[in-house]
């Protein structure tokens, strides 16, 4: 995220200035970010592009390469970020990071307990829901990695809104200063159970704790454990599966069961839109009209994401 003004609601400069972060958009799956200087140049397959050319212009601009190439010049949100930041650990993504924002109850003035820090993927989403008088406290045993983390909220411009720390969570639990100040904990830990006891410590009264565990026993021995100073324990797994949509042209009265379809309809005469499928698993919407020359097709993406981790929410229960 760009630089903001603390006091206000976050949001984003909507005109590039010099030394801002934008994300170089080619396609879906090629973007980068970019710090912008005036003597600045992106080379890329297009040609390449001056960074002088982008100061003043707003973002979401498509800029032109020498060779008359286009790219464009994106915001750096918190879904973008979590596409291009650089890999440390495993990250969570945007379906499981969404899930997470939600069942945690984040809202701004929010205050949350996170460990690990590893890449920062799930840490800038929160930092943006709790924005602008809520804070997010992220420990990472790892020293290098948390180095790394903190330069990262620098560039993204939300190092107000998240403060880095080194400790192991597991064999030092969280610190005893933020005992009683947390609305929410997120724990991304191999042993999780083991900082339940601390994270109902630092939770306000009817706080919610978040696990995410790749496997199915740590969830096991988390529960376990939850059971303990816990209500309502519930475990997700989010699946997300992504579409992809072509128009593609075809000759008129070349279409797919076109010579049936009278037929098939009793002698009715067809109607102008069809939903049927091909043999290479498209979903394909068609226009019947004597006019139509294209054909709407989708099926899943190849691509798509199995199985991330397990989501385990539990509440604080109240004693009084």
């Amino acid at each position: 995220m760009l630089p903001t003004d603390s006091k206000k609601a976050l949001s984003f400069k909507r005109y590039i200035e010099d030394g801002d972060l934008v994300i170089v958009y080619e396609r879906h799956d090629v973007m980068k970010p970019v710090k912008v200087t005036k003597d600045g140049v992106l080379q890329n397959r297009f040609g390449f592009y001056r960074h002088s050319d982008w100061i003043g212009k707003p973002l979401g601009t498509k800029v032109l390469s020498n060779k008359g190439k286009f790219v464009y010049l994106l915001a750096p949100t918190p879904e973008l970020w979590t596409l291009v930041l650089s890999h440390r650990t495993q990250i969570l993504y945007i379906a499981d990071i969404s899930f997470v924002v939600m069942y945690l109850e984040v809202v701004p003035g929010c205050v949350v307990l996170e460990s690990g820090t590893g890449s920062g993927s799930l840490s800038t989403s929160l930092a943006r829901a709790v924005a602008p008088t809520g804070h997010v406290y992220s420990f990472d045993f790892h020293e290098q990695r948390a180095v790394c983390a903190r330069e990262d909220f620098e560039k993204t411009g939300i190092s107000s809104l998240v403060t880095v720390e080194v400790r192991d969570i597991q064999g030092q639990g969280f610190p005893e200063k933020l005992s009683g100040l947390a609305d929410s904990v997120f724990l991304d830990l191999p042993q999780p159970w083991l900082a339940v006891p601390s994270a109902a410590k630092m939770l306000k009264e009817d706080g919610v704790i978040c696990s995410f565990s790749p496997c199915i026993e740590q969830v096991q021995r988390t529960c376990e454990v939850l059971r303990s100073d816990f209500i309502e324990i519930r475990t997700f797994e989010v699946l997300l599966r992504t579409y992809e949509v072509k128009e593609m042209k075809v000759e008129t009265g070349a279409m797919i069961g076109e010579s049936h379809d009278e037929e098939d309809n009793g002698g009715q005469r067809p109607s102008k839109r069809k939903h049927i499928s091909n043999d290479d698993g498209y979903a394909i919407s068609q226009d019947n009209s004597s006019s139509a020359t294209s054909t709407v097709m989708a099926r899943p993406c190849s691509e798509a994401r199995g199985h991330t981790g397990y989501l385990t929410f539990a509440r604080l229960q109240c004693l009084s």
